[in-house]
């Protein structure tokens, strides 16, 4: 007969007084998603820095689950993470309206751009913004990656074991290995924690997680194009691990070479404005959806993308807070996200091959992220960004004029 405590183990813990109101909550996301430059690594550090050190609305214990969780599931980090953040005092209602309020400033923004990107049939001087704005972004990253990749490995040998073999994985392959980052867990939960017997007593709700992103690869029927949009969007958000950037090798495979709905200028040009918007990365699937079918593929794209991170968020959520302190459960998340961040490390030098082309981008990356060496916490990266851009606008005609 199961005793009282086994019976009660799948119920949900209770979610503790928060010292902040949702609409509070909701009120820094939506500026987080206004003004947040640098890509992911940047974004869940803002996320540490304000609502961990700065506010004290989140424990650094709660902190650590989202951002491991976030890591652990496929999805966009900065957005998994935002949605666990939400979930944390306010449950499901905190993590949806997180999760919906966070990538919306983007959205509109990358809308509004593909509506002039149609209308005029191009964008000449995104062109010459992004010429060193891709730069500027290359360095506000590697400063977080720095910062991310020290905090969390420190000193452990198997820890930069694994980080090194998984960046060098993703520069080699410009891709992000999903079957390594699993193995990398297994391999920690094995040297840090081995398991005391190989039959456990009942199976983890968690343990199902790493395969929930085969379901999405079954093959669709095509009744039309918002269905198509939706169940290739679907694939990709479903695929992501760990950072938004190791979406654009799987983007472009798809929508130039396989099913032909850009050419390889406008997805550089995609690529393009999700560097200088603020918020998620993966947000150029909007941008993207809006070129292939206008404002109903724009918000199709958009959402087929996300929703994927949000349930691999949400339905776990309460089990991980339960269960995610256990040995061999904390010791496979910490393998997978030292993988994580070496592949979005990788990632960051993929996209640097391809932002920093001459002497004077290469220049402003080191610029940036001396800066920002220097002056840490003091110097926001709005503000980089904005000089960026306006000095890409005077350079890149000189730079060019000779060609």
């Amino acid at each position: 007969m199961a005793e009282a405590s086994d019976l009660q183990v799948d119920q949900p813990p209770e979610l503790s007084s928060p010292s902040y109101s949702l609409g509070q909550m909701v009120l820094y996301f939506l500026k987080l998603g206004t003004w947040g430059f640098g890509g992911p690594i940047a974004l869940v550090e803002y996320m540490k820095r304000d609502l961990v050190e700065a506010r004290g609305w989140i424990s650094e214990s709660d902190y650590k689950e989202g951002l491991s969780l976030a890591q652990l599931a496929p999805g966009p980090l900065a957005e998994q993470l935002a949605i666990y953040m939400g979930y944390v005092h306010y449950g499901p209602l905190g993590a949806t309206l997180t999760g919906l309020i966070f990538p919306l400033p983007a959205f509109l923004m990358v809308l509004s751009l593909g509506w002039a990107y149609t209308i005029y049939g191009g964008l000449p001087w995104m062109q010459a913004i992004f010429y060193t704005v891709g730069a500027t972004v290359i360095g506000i990253i590697a400063n977080s990656s720095y910062r991310l990749t020290v905090r969390t490995i420190g000193r452990d040998w198997l820890f930069w074991a694994i980080y090194i073999v998984s960046a060098a994985v993703t520069v080699i392959t410009e891709s992000e290995k999903i079957s390594l980052i699993l193995a990398a867990g297994v391999l920690v939960w094995f040297v840090k924690a081995p398991p005391k017997q190989w039959r456990p007593k009942r199976p983890s709700s968690l343990a199902v997680a790493p395969f929930l992103p085969l379901l999405m690869t079954i093959p669709a029927t095509e009744p039309g194009i918002l269905w198509q949009i939706f169940t290739f969007f679907g694939k990709a958000g479903a695929f992501v691990f760990g950072s938004g950037l190791a979406i654009v090798p799987f983007l472009y495979g798809g929508l130039v070479n396989e099913l032909q709905w850009l050419n390889t200028q406008e997805f550089v040009d995609a690529v393009a404005v999700a560097m200088i918007t603020p918020g998620p990365i993966v947000i150029t699937v909007g941008f993207i959806g809006f070129l292939v079918a206008g404002l109903a593929g724009g918000v199709v794209a958009t959402l087929a993308t996300f929703l994927p991170c949000y349930l691999f968020t949400i339905i776990p959520a309460p089990y991980f807070k339960k269960h995610g302190k256990q040995p061999g459960i904390a010791a496979f998340v910490e393998g997978v996200t030292v993988a994580a961040i070496g592949a979005i490390t990788g990632a960051v030098v993929v996209l640097g091959k391809r932002s920093l082309v001459d002497i004077p981008t290469i220049i402003v990356a080191v610029v940036t992220l001396a800066l920002l060496l220097i002056f840490k916490k003091k110097l926001p990266e709005p503000l980089i960004v904005l000089v960026s851009a306006l000095l890409g606008l005077v350079i890149y005609p000189l730079s060019h004029s000779a060609l």
